[in-house]
């Protein structure tokens, strides 16, 4: 029987699958100021109890609640500017 070593970096090591096999972590990737990425396939549990899946090999999750496809991401997040970050420029201020 062989043991994991725990990695330098303090993350978990694989867990491994019941036939041997070694699973690989799901990587999520949190933008900031957009949605966070999820490496796919993925299934969604809504709000509401809704399961939804998308099959695509990276899925963007709204974190905005402006898409009009949530759970996933239209980009909607784009037309809005934050306060803090001040109006866009236009073509009559620039």
């Amino acid at each position: 029987m062989s043991r994991l070593q725990q990695p330098r970096s303090g993350v978990e090591p694989p867990s491994a699958v019941g036939d041997g096999r070694t699973a690989r972590a799901t990587r999520v990737v949190v933008t900031g100021e957009g949605p966070v990425l999820v490496d796919g396939p993925v299934e969604v549990v809504t709000a509401t109890g809704d399961v939804v899946r998308s099959d695509r090999t990276t899925v963007a999750l709204c974190t905005c609640r402006r898409s009009r496809t949530a759970p996933f991401c239209d980009t909607s997040h784009r037309d809005r500017v934050r306060a803090e970050r001040g109006a866009p420029a236009t073509e009559e201020s620039s």
